[in-house]
């Protein structure tokens, strides 16, 4: 049998494992015996560590929700049962997101729930205002426009703006008309 010349792919398999072993200590990142067991440990590690992330997050999650609770006078598991009674789907995720960043309408939510664990009837809309953002900084345009320019486009957005209120409130006025009448009506045929 003749013999096969492999130093090609011998030579690229240990140059593919120093590379991973790049930045390990003592004679890890050199010698590739070394470096080939790092290699193989540090897989077991991240494999490992990828199932550990998980739990560190559920963890994070809750903790951020009991922290939210608490506040509002429950503790995380009298939330969550609540919650499943209420029969509002929201996982952990969320609710930590929310208890976070969005104090009112989690203090909406933790409310359905006091609701559900009184036995009140559960309401189904929620009607929670949003804080307006900071308008952003806007850079200056590459080209700059003539004052005539800007004035004309201001004026137009202006108009624009006048002509969908004015139909708007003529709509407006238009159905409570409708509405009146239909209500005088039905009071005319009761009568008679």
């Amino acid at each position: 049998m003749a013999r096969t010349a492999r130093s090609l792919h011998a030579r690229k398999k240990r140059r593919k494992i120093l590379k991973q072993a790049k930045g390990y200590r003592g004679t890890k990142n050199s010698s590739y015996k070394r470096a080939k067991e790092q290699v193989w440990k540090s897989g077991v590690y991240a494999y490992e560590g990828r199932k550990q992330r998980k739990r560190d997050f559920r963890s994070l999650w809750i903790q951020r929700i009991n922290a939210g609770a608490r506040e509002h006078g429950l503790s995380y598991s009298q939330l969550i049962h609540g919650l499943k009674l209420a029969e509002i789907d929201l996982d952990r995720k969320i609710l930590a997101d929310l208890a976070a960043t969005e104090p009112d309408a989690f203090g909406a939510i933790v409310a359905q729930a006091q609701n559900a664990l009184n036995g009140d009837p559960v309401q189904r809309r929620i009607e929670v205002e949003r804080k307006p953002e900071e308008p952003r900084k806007q850079e200056p345009a590459p080209m700059q426009a003539t004052g005539a320019l800007v004035e004309a486009e201001a004026s137009t957005e202006a108009e624009a703006s006048a002509e969908n209120t004015s139909t708007v409130d003529d709509t407006d006025a238009a159905e409570r008309k409708a509405e009146e009448s239909d209500v005088e009506k039905a009071s005319g045929d009761e009568e008679s």
